[in-house]
C-alpha cells in the first residue's frame, strides 16, 4: 500500500511539454493534391536553367573565337596596337565574368528554387552552396554586375583618351562622348549602391535571426517540486495539477504519484506535498 504522506524525489529526466491538439480537421484530398501540384511546378523552371547551359557554352565558343582574332592580329599579322591588346584582353575578361555570372545563377538558382544540389563532400562543392538561399544570390549577382560594369568602364577609359573634340568615333560612327562617359560612370555607381543596400539587407536579416532566436525567456521565478497523492485505484483520476505546472508524460511512478514542477507560490491541491 502506498501511503498518502510519502515523498518522492524529483524525477531527474527532462520536464516534457504536452502537446496541445486541435480538433480542426486536416486539408482535404483536394487541397493537398492543388499543394502538391503547385510546389511541382518548380520543375518548369528547370528548363530556363537547361539554356542558360547552353548559352554557357555559346560563350565559351565566342571566348575562343576572340582569342584567336587577339593571337592572329598581334602575334601572326602584328597589327594590334599595345591598347589594343589591352581592349581584346579586358574582353576576354568580360566574357569569363559573364560566364561566371551564368555559373551562379545555373547553380544558385536551381539550388534555391527548384531542387537541392546533393554534392555534399565532393571536392569541388563551391563554398557559397552549402548556405546558399536568395539573399546571397542577390548580392553575389550583384557582385558579378558591378565586376562586368568595370571591366566595360575601364575600355572606356582607355578608349576616351584618344577623344577629340568631346566625341570618339569609328569612321563616321560616333562611339563615346562626354554625355555617354558621364552616364556610364553613373550607372556604375548606382550598381554599387545597389549592391551595398542589398548587403545591408542580407546582414540585417541575418542579425535580426540570431536575436530572435537566442531572446531571454523570462524565468518565472523560485520553482518548487511536489508530489501529488497516490493515484488510487485502478481507473481513479490523478488530482489535477494547478495552473502553470508541467507534468512530464512518464512522471507516474509504481506507488501511483506524480511528480511536477510549479512556480513558487502556487496553492497546492488537496494530497499534495512539498518535496526538496
Amino acid at each position: 500500500m502506498s501511503r498518502p504522506d510519502e515523498r518522492i524525489p524529483v524525477s531527474s529526466r527532462p520536464v516534457q511539454t504536452p502537446i496541445e491538439r486541435s480538433g480542426a480537421r486536416g486539408p482535404g484530398a483536394a487541397s493537398r493534391t492543388l499543394a502538391g501540384f503547385i510546389f511541382a511546378s518548380r520543375w518548369l523552371q528547370a528548363p530556363l536553367y537547361l539554356g542558360l547551359i547552353i548559352a554557357q557554352a555559346v560563350y565559351v565558343v565566342l571566348f575562343f573565337v576572340e582569342l584567336w582574332h587577339l593571337i592572329e592580329k598581334s602575334v601572326i599579322k602584328g597589327k594590334f596596337t599595345e591598347t589594343e591588346v589591352m581592349l581584346s584582353v579586358l574582353a576576354l575578361i568580360d566574357i569569363v565574368m559573364i560566364a561566371n555570372l551564368l555559373i551562379m545563377v545555373i547553380i544558385g538558382g536551381y539550388e534555391t528554387f527548384v531542387s537541392k544540389i546533393r554534392v555534399d563532400g565532393h571536392h569541388d562543392e563551391p563554398d557559397w552552396l552549402s548556405h546558399v538561399n536568395a539573399n546571397l544570390l542577390k548580392v553575389k549577382l550583384a557582385i558579378s554586375i558591378i565586376s562586368i560594369s568595370s571591366i566595360h568602364l575601364l575600355k572606356t577609359f582607355i578608349e576616351v583618351g584618344r577623344m577629340d573634340g568631346g566625341t570618339v568615333k569609328n569612321g563616321k560612327n560616333i562611339i563615346y562622348s562626354n554625355d555617354g562617359v558621364m552616364w556610364e560612370v553613373i550607372i556604375h555607381l548606382a550598381f554599387i549602391v545597389s549592391a551595398l543596400a542589398l548587403a545591408w539587407i542580407d546582414k540585417m536579416s541575418h542579425h535580426a535571426e540570431p536575436a530572435k532566436a537566442h531572446a531571454p525567456v523570462p524565468a518565472p521565478g523560485p520553482v518548487l517540486a511536489y508530489a501529488t497523492a497516490p493515484a488510487g485505484p485502478a481507473g481513479a483520476a490523478v488530482p489535477p495539477a494547478p495552473a502553470g505546472a508541467v507534468v512530464a508524460s512518464d512522471a507516474i511512478d509504481a506507488d501511483g504519484y506524480v511528480t511536477v514542477r510549479v512556480p513558487a507560490g502556487t496553492v497546492l491541491p488537496e494530497g499534495a506535498q512539498r518535496i526538496d
